[in-house]
């Protein structure tokens, strides 16, 4: 009698069945199938144009992640500060990465629901605009509440809120005007339009000069192009 140890995964192993290859792909064809079938659905989801009548998202709020909550009012200071839009991912015409829809396939699975009406937060070129680097994805929760799912892509460049902080506002943008145009004005060469000694009382016509020419420019490029200030574009499904 043999009285050696029992291994029991070399029992398994001996015990396995092995199934025919014409079942064994039958198998993984369905699986894929349905697999497949998932990713689909989920895409057309993300896709799909926002309304009303689709159902309203149900989250077991014991499974989520508090640091992924965000209100609207935080989300509407980050698209201001940074000149983003944050719109319906119908919009979007960039690629939902892989890792996003897994991230949701897990949460619909945790959460025993299927997800309606995303939303993404995002620049104005990567969204297909109505004419009137650094994308995050959002699921409603509800009273103007947020759940963060994924980001994807490069960062914003360390420069980008300053230079949105130009658009933020009417009272922002002429602060912009009025320091180009100083500045304009310090680089004039003594004598350029007047042979008089430089005044103060020279200095300042010239300054206005040069403010006024700077204005021009910057109104006919925001009438010509239709833009508008962050405050009036961060939700905002339309071109400017």
């Amino acid at each position: 009698m043999d009285w050696k140890n029992i291994n029991l995964e070399e029992i398994l192993k001996k015990n396995k069945v092995l199934p025919s290859s014409e079942e064994l792909l039958f198998q993984l064809n369905t699986i894929w199938d349905k697999e497949y079938k998932k990713e689909v659905s989920l895409l057309n989801r993300i896709k799909s144009k926002p309304s009303k009548s689709l159902p309203n998202n149900h989250f077991d709020f014991a499974k989520l992640d508090k640091d992924n909550i965000y209100h609207i009012s935080e989300i509407k200071k980050l698209c201001i500060d940074y000149r983003l839009r944050f719109l319906s991912t119908h919009y979007f015409k960039g690629e939902i990465p892989f890792e996003a829809i897994s991230k949701i396939k897990a949460l619909e699975k945790q959460h025993e629901t299927a997800f309606y009406n995303f939303k993404v937060i995002a620049p104005s070129k990567l969204f297909k605009l109505e004419n009137a680097d650094d994308p995050l994805l959002f699921i409603p929760l509800g009273n103007d509440y947020y759940y963060f799912v994924h980001k994807w892509g490069s960062d914003l460049k360390p420069w980008r809120k300053a230079w949105a902080w130009c658009f933020k506002s009417l009272e922002n943008l002429m602060v912009v005007c009025l320091l180009i145009s100083l500045l304009f004005t310090a680089m004039i060469p003594q004598g350029l339009f007047t042979n008089k000694e430089m005044t103060i009382s020279v200095y300042f016509f010239e300054y206005l000069f040069i403010l006024k020419s700077v204005v021009a420019v910057v109104m006919f490029y925001g009438f010509s192009k239709g833009k508008n200030f962050n405050t009036a574009i961060w939700n905002s499904k339309y071109f400017n």
